[in-house]
């Protein structure tokens, strides 16, 4: 009996890595052009993606590194457009600064999946990313919520001038614009807690005060939270809230030093999916909008965080 349910198992892990519509006398290239490494999401996207394709054993997974910079990023794609790659996935830094080169490598005739943000047209084959505009809108209800409709929030805004950010900052404003006592303080902190850092340093060394903090990432709440505790200020003290919900939003809310976080889905092993269903010839959505969470007191022990 013991040995039937093993074939079975072994059937079935085959099955899993197998049951798809490869060629399998082909080898595929599959390239994944990231905006930049240096963030952990970043990091955490590429390399779940590449752990999700390493169960077909003919795909070829090859990657690159943009370092937050749209002119070393359009290189890079024309680089795989140049090797003739079977498949790009893109996480464009600057959607206006890409699209050309997304669309040159779609006409081309290699397929292209955005993940989490999009350029403008339709010069794609599929745009995975959660609802962004909806995240925000929610989150901004939840903090002002929590001050009662008035007083100083920091919002925290990540690389500006590409939808994402667009969207998370459009949907902040959605709700903040409808409450008068409500002061907004904007800064840029590009997803980076290094930013982070700077930037709260040089409001709390002007002596500029808030009531909460909105953070357009977990990441940068992280260099905020540094950053408070540099000047003596208890993070608990505030009201903050974040959105990924990575290992650190988890223990910070844990702490009672966050208030609440929203999983932001790495969209990895979804993207994984979508390229083999195209690899094999399937024909796939345009646009996939990926589930996701708000994470408090109340939930945080049950729930995974993202990485």
């Amino acid at each position: 009996m013991r040995s039937i349910l093993i074939f079975f198992l072994s059937l079935m892990t085959y099955s899993t890595i197998f049951a798809d519509g490869l060629d399998k006398t082909k080898t595929y290239t599959v390239a994944f052009a990231q905006d930049t490494l240096a963030n952990d999401y970043r990091l955490n996207q590429m390399l779940e993606t590449k752990k999700a394709l390493s169960k077909y054993p003919n795909i070829r997974f090859i990657y690159s590194d943009a370092k937050t910079s749209s002119s070393i990023q359009v290189q890079q794609i024309e680089d795989f457009i140049s090797m003739n790659v079977d498949l790009l996935i893109v996480s464009p830094f600057n959607d206006e600064a890409t699209k050309n080169v997304i669309v040159k490598a779609y006409e081309s005739n290699i397929p292209v999946i955005l993940i989490e943000r999009k350029v403008p047209g339709d010069k794609f084959t599929s745009y995975i990313h959660p609802d962004d505009k909806k995240i925000a809108k929610e989150a901004a209800e939840y903090i002002f919520k929590k001050i009662n409709y008035k007083g100083t929030i920091l919002l925290l805004k990540g690389v500006p001038k590409n939808d994402v950010e667009k969207a998370r900052t459009d949907g902040f404003f959605k709700v903040a614009n409808r409450y008068p006592d409500v002061k907004v303080i904007e800064r840029t902190a590009n997803y980076l807690r290094r930013d982070a850092i700077i930037e709260l340093d040089k409001l709390l060394s002007s002596g500029k005060s808030f009531d909460a903090i909105m953070s357009q990432s977990d990441s940068m709440l992280v260099g905020a939270r540094m950053a408070l505790k540099r000047y003596n200020i208890d993070p608990s003290s505030i009201i903050t809230v974040g959105i990924d919900y990575i290992k650190e939003a988890q223990e910070a809310i844990q702490k009672g030093e966050q208030n609440s976080s929203f999983i932001y889905s790495l969209g990895a092993k979804k993207s994984a999916e979508i390229a083999i269903r195209i690899l094999s010839g399937e024909s796939v959505e345009k646009e996939i909008k990926l589930e996701t969470l708000q994470i408090t007191k109340e939930n945080v022990d049950n729930v995974k965080p993202i990485f």
